[in-house]
């Protein structure tokens, strides 16, 4: 989940004002941690005016003031119409037979867990789960995947499993045939992750600004990919803060290819191209979250 490149301006159906696009500002970041600059404003009002529609209000105000009722279903419009999520199977392929040496490493040792927790519609879980699978050459490895993220519509299309075939298209047929079936009928044009990878997969809402994440830690690996970019330096602190607890000693944290953590070596070393393992001297400092 990160926030919308910027849009066209159109020509203005409501009144917005600075006012306006401040207070949304500063509430999707106090609410999900997204920092939306400047430059973003044409796209606040592109978005957001669709839900002015959707609730049939006139004025950016009126609707500013819905949200500030604490409206359960309409905040949860308010962050999915403000989000989108850019992902592809095998997106950032480097880091996938990576985490197969890292799971047949501790295959013996305990059941693994792994969290993916920017799970989008669902490609890269997947991806982690097809990964499991030839590192174990087995349908039924001993691996679990939390798949969380803060955009409840993603996950309903992530927990489906079901695909336009453009979207798997640049896999290799031999991956196609044994990871997906092909839609027929009113399915055709479509397809569907096979079940036994969708057994290995628990799709869960979660913001990661949470003061604490109702999770099934400690973790093998967490995939937090393309997400910390659209957060300040002090927001992703708070969120590699809390990854540490949760995670095993010699678990690895993916990052995407625009970030980095170096701002935090106290918390995360680099391990490998955006990879990253827990720094030694807060091993024996975990907590819990």
């Amino acid at each position: 989940m990160f926030p919308l490149s910027d849009l066209e301006l159109p020509t203005r159906e409501f009144h917005f004002t600075d006012h306006d696009f401040d207070r949304i500002r500063k509430m999707i970041y106090e609410h999900a941690g997204i920092n939306l600059s400047d430059a973003k404003k044409a796209m606040v009002y592109s978005r957001v005016a669709r839900r002015l529609r959707a609730t049939g209000l006139s004025r950016f105000d009126e609707y500013l003031q819905l949200l500030a009722t604490n409206d359960e279903g309409e905040w949860e419009a308010f962050v999915n119409v403000l989000t989108t999520n850019l992902t592809a199977f095998f997106r950032e392929q480097h880091h996938f037979p990576l985490l197969a040496e890292h799971l047949k490493k501790i295959q013996h040792r305990r059941p693994i867990k792994l969290w993916c927790c920017a799970a989008s519609t669902g490609e890269e879980p997947y991806t982690m789960a097809m990964t499991a699978v030839d590192a174990f050459g087995s349908f039924h490895p001993p691996v679990q995947i939390i798949a969380t993220d803060l955009d409840t519509q993603v996950l309903k299309t992530a927990q489906a499993g079901v695909y336009p075939l453009e979207r798997v298209e640049k896999l290799p047929p031999e991956l196609l045939k044994r990871f997906f079936l092909k839609g027929t009928g009113d399915k055709s044009g479509f397809v569907r992750v096979r079940q036994e990878l969708r057994n290995l997969i628990s799709f869960e809402q979660l913001n990661l600004l949470d003061q604490r994440w109702a999770l099934p830690g400690p973790f093998d690996a967490i995939f937090c990919r393309n997400v910390m970019i659209y957060f300040d330096k002090p927001t992703q602190r708070k969120i590699l803060q809390k990854f540490v607890p949760v995670m095993h000693t010699d678990g690895l944290l993916f990052a995407g290819h625009s970030e980095n953590f170096h701002h935090s070596g106290d918390l995360f070393s680099v391990r490998g191209r955006t990879v990253y393992t827990v720094t030694h001297n807060v091993q024996n400092s975990k907590g819990s979250v």
